[in-house]
């Protein structure tokens, strides 16, 4: 249900941005329902394999669960470098990119209510090693400022964005690292199996993906800021 309301409300973002453009409404429409059955395909893929088993076979090598959260990663680089994605971008606010990262708050509550259910290691919540749930609880003063168009907000956006990924990275890391693999780390019971299961599957293979998403449109909103050309005012003669 919550990822289905973060997807909802994505989409609709998306929908408000496609009608400030100047496009047809035949390609609005197209990139929407486009949006939203690529999403769909790709949620009904991970269920399958997840019901199957695919990704909680941690024997071989490399482990496979990465695959979920690596492999949308290039088709998100595409869409955001291209021209229309660059043409999209600027018209997305940037306040709503940042508070939309909130939602990391409730998957970090989520990590912990597992963990208290001895479902997962105490290393991956914010009792142990996971200090993600800050930039869920830093997206909604970032976004304030940025609404509020107060001064310096690149300079903020950046550190921001910079905090995010890097905390993203850690807990991937301490998920890759908990694993019942060779390249476990973390042996405190139990191991990290939880997310290779139905439907929790859709964590690192949904809203991960939906996080560095979030910041490479964020970053890539200040790069395109900083390379449009500046109009400055015309002294009077």
């Amino acid at each position: 249900m919550f990822i289905a309301i973060c997807l909802l409300i994505i989409l609709t973002g998306l929908k408000n941005t496609l009608k400030k453009t100047t496009w047809s409404q035949s390609l609005n429409n197209k990139i929407l329902y486009g949006t939203a059955l690529s999403i769909l395909l790709w949620i009904v893929l991970l269920s399958v394999l997840a019901v199957n088993g695919f990704f909680a076979n941690f024997s071989k090598i490399p482990p496979k669960l990465p695959l979920a959260i690596l492999l949308p990663l290039p088709f998100v680089l595409i869409i955001s470098f291209s021209k229309k994605g660059k043409q999209l971008l600027p018209l997305i606010p940037a306040y709503w990119i940042v508070w939309m990262q909130s939602f990391r708050i409730a998957v970090e509550l989520f990590l912990w209510m597992a963990f208290m259910a001895n479902k997962l290691p105490v290393q991956m919540t914010f009792e142990g090693r996971n200090f993600d749930i800050v930039t869920g609880l830093l997206a909604i003063p970032v976004g304030y400022f940025l609404s509020k168009k107060i001064k310096q907000t690149s300079v903020l956006t950046l550190a921001f964005n910079i905090i995010g990924l890097l905390l993203l990275i850690n807990i991937l890391v301490l998920s890759i690292l908990s694993m019942p693999t060779p390249f476990r780390y973390f042996m405190n019971e139990p191991a990290n199996t939880l997310l290779a299961q139905f439907p929790f599957i859709l964590l690192p293979g949904v809203l991960v993906p939906l996080a560095y998403t979030l910041h490479i449109f964020s970053l890539l909103q200040l790069s395109l800021d900083r390379s449009a050309p500046q109009v400055r005012p015309v002294k009077a003669v």
